[in-house]
């Protein structure tokens, strides 16, 4: 009974130390204009593994969104310390009650940063409305933490993507309409 006790309290000690370690942030950016870049920051302030979220919403549909982080490296002069971040990945994730964390969030999208870039992107090509949210998941390793900042961007289709559409549907009306002249005569 004891060493049960006794294990139980090592395990709880593990998970209390390794989660001193790790840092988690949470940023409402609010609604995201289309067409318009929406940027975003952040900054870790120990070193060690973090987890930040940035929840969002497209009020608009749109035909594709891209999302980017880059480390912001920072040395102060004269000894006084310096800021880096290894990023490691990037998600999307949509998140339709606005609720963060619970079981209706659904994984849209996911880079691993595998070359250890100090900046990379996720592309995503299908449309995307509503609340969502990004994880950008990495290791603070300079002196005084990490920082890092971010864009959000959706498009939306141009005008001649709507005309070659009609001028499309136009066509597929012509020639139903000739076979059907065909088929009466």
């Amino acid at each position: 009974m004891t060493n049960s006790s006794l294990k139980r309290a090592v395990g709880i000690a593990m998970l209390a130390s390794a989660s001193v370690g790790a840092n988690a942030a949470e940023k409402d950016l609010g609604n995201v204009a289309i067409d318009v870049p929406t940027s975003f920051n952040a900054s870790v302030l120990t070193a060690g593994a973090f987890n930040d979220v940035f929840s969002f919403t497209l009020p608009e549909a749109n035909v594709s969104s891209g999302y980017t982080v880059q480390n912001f490296p920072l040395t102060i002069s004269d000894n006084g310390g310096s800021f880096n971040s290894m990023l490691t990945s990037l998600s999307l994730v949509s998140n339709a009650d606005g609720i963060l964390f619970n079981s209706d969030d659904t994984v849209l999208a996911t880079v691993a940063n595998t070359a250890n870039d100090a900046s990379f992107s996720l592309a995503y090509g299908e449309s995307l409305q509503g609340p969502a949210y990004l994880s950008v998941a990495g290791i603070a390793n300079g002196d005084l933490g990490g920082l890092y900042n971010g864009a959000i961007a959706a498009a939306v289709p141009e005008p001649e993507t709507y005309a070659m559409l009609l001028a499309g549907l136009g066509l597929m009306g012509a020639v139903v309409r000739r076979r059907s002249l065909r088929e009466t005569c």
